[in-house]
């Protein structure tokens, strides 16, 4: 997928050996240790889907990571779970991660990433089921970043997120 923000153009790619992991740096040091660290590992083992967003082909704007997740039909708020199902829990897609680097601070590379997962995560549903997008910000500055794209709190996870796959097809028609 390609975003273009001013002058800079935007690959959005899974990660691979050819990014400069080393180089990235988000402000959140554990952020910047797991890409740097876990995320080809986790990868490895088809525990996460890593994918990085690079102007280049080897400098990493941002990345995010992605997994298939089930959420308990008792955390749904009320009024949506009982039109959904009768079983205990509903298939879901994590955006486990998601980090821009400072180096490209106001850039629009948080929003970039941000969509480009989203995007990823409706056509993934429409090969795999996934009722939602899941995350769980790291703090309330993150949490209103995703509200503003839509997501919703869980009514009693504090800081745990979603976006229905139905509203994400309405940003995308």
């Amino acid at each position: 997928m390609e975003a273009d923000n001013d002058d800079l153009h935007f690959k959005s790619e899974p990660l691979g050996s050819k990014h400069n992991r080393a180089a990235f740096s988000c402000g959140d040091d554990h952020l910047d240790a797991y890409l740097k660290t876990q995320a080809n590992q986790e990868r490895k083992k088809k525990l996460c889907a890593v994918f990085v967003l690079t102007p280049d082909g080897k400098t990493i704007a941002g990345f995010y990571t992605l997994s298939q997740y089930s959420v308990e039909i008792g955390q749904i708020p009320e009024d949506i779970a009982h039109k959904l199902t009768r079983y205990n829990e509903v298939p879901a897609t994590l955006i486990g991660r998601l980090a821009r680097s400072i180096d490209y601070r106001g850039k629009r590379v948080g929003e970039k990433l941000l969509l480009d997962a989203l995007r990823r995560c409706l056509d993934i549903s429409r090969e795999v089921g996934s009722w939602a997008v899941i995350v769980d910000a790291r703090d309330e500055t993150s949490a209103a970043f995703y509200r503003e794209f839509g997501f919703v709190d869980f009514p009693n996870i504090a800081k745990r997120l979603f976006l229905t796959t139905e509203t994400i097809e309405d940003m995308f028609a």
